[in-house]
């Protein structure tokens, strides 16, 4: 009994990103209602999506600490993280552009970001050399994107013409699909050497988020981007 309980104890935690995500969801569609601490929707939305990713975090560190990696679990994360980091952005966009363009069919290309999001999630779950580094814009890099986008957007209006929804949409999905090799975050060691490009990415967070706020996190995307085009992955001999 105690055995089958420890090894779903991660499955759990990411039924709780997944529950973050559908919550996002949710308040995405009263992107301008006050929900609760004076925050509208689309804010809580970005919490939530927040919350799935701290959850996402966990679940592996969890399956980890106590030896429950399985299957199941990588499978469930994949659908968890397809609803949190895919839809659920995409939805908040897809709201935001409705307040501002009505029912215009224009809206309805968001889409393309859980799609995309999709197709990148099942390429990963078959890929076994996706370790070191990525193959395409890994999903939660996608979500942390548009958490900075929308934020901008939702209060500058006005600033962003429809052609810069369109093209960071199309471009963002294609990240997810492609073939750029993007590096990964995990940190092994302390080694500047060996870490230099993680450091990197963390200095432009703390530069871009301290002059951008939440908006910084859209500028810190496309740094790692460039980041893994600049400093590319050396191939093993």
């Amino acid at each position: 009994m105690f055995t089958k309980i420890k090894n779903n104890i991660p499955n759990a935690i990411t039924c709780l990103n997944l529950v973050g995500g559908v919550m996002a969801i949710i308040f995405s569609f009263r992107s301008f209602d006050e929900i609760a601490w004076g925050l509208q929707g689309y804010q809580m939305a970005m919490l939530m999506i927040a919350f799935a990713a701290l959850m996402d975090y966990l679940d592996g560190f969890a399956a980890r600490l106590l030896h429950a990696v399985s299957p199941l679990g990588a499978e469930l994360d994949s659908l968890s993280d397809c609803v949190s980091f895919g839809l659920a952005p995409a939805m908040i966009l897809f709201n935001l552009l409705q307040g501002v363009l009505g029912d215009s069919a224009w809206c309805y290309l968001t889409l393309l970001i859980p799609v995309a999001g999709a197709l990148r999630l099942a390429r990963f779950n078959v890929d076994t050399e996706q370790t070191t580094t990525f193959t395409g814009l890994p999903i939660p890099g996608n979500a942390i994107f548009w958490i900075g986008f929308c934020s901008f957007y939702a209060e500058h209006t006005a600033a962003v013409p429809l052609w810069v929804v369109i093209v960071s949409i199309v471009v963002l999905s294609w990240l997810m699909i492609s073939g750029l090799r993007i590096f990964s975050l995990k940190i092994h060691s302390l080694s500047v050497k060996e870490n230099y490009r993680q450091y990197l990415l963390v200095a432009g967070a703390v530069v871009f988020c301290a002059i951008s706020g939440i908006a910084g996190l859209a500028y810190l995307i496309i740094y790692y981007v460039l980041l893994s085009i600049i400093f590319p992955e050396k191939k093993e001999a």
